[in-house]
């Protein structure tokens, strides 16, 4: 099965999940809704097959689709 590649909105969320933040969190950082951060969560959720959030991570940093080395700055609204 081939993965689809992760859009750019997914991939920060889910970076934001593997660093143990919530839906809210990520929300703030990213200045977005909780509904929106759930949607491209799920999305992630659907393109690597996954049933969570955990396996989710796990399979996009095994696929290299997510990385943890490179901090990210928060570009939410001010």
């Amino acid at each position: 099965m081939k993965i689809k590649p992760l859009s750019p909105q997914e991939s920060e969320c889910l970076y934001w999940v593997a660093l143990g933040k919530t839906t809210q969190e990520i929300g703030k950082i990213l200045g977005l809704s909780r509904h929106t951060v759930n949607f491209h969560i799920r999305k992630c959720l659907t393109k690597l097959n996954a049933s969570n959030r955990p396996a989710a991570i796990a399979k996009a940093l095994t696929l290299s689709l997510l990385s943890l080395d490179e901090p990210r700055a928060p570009r939410g609204r001010h």
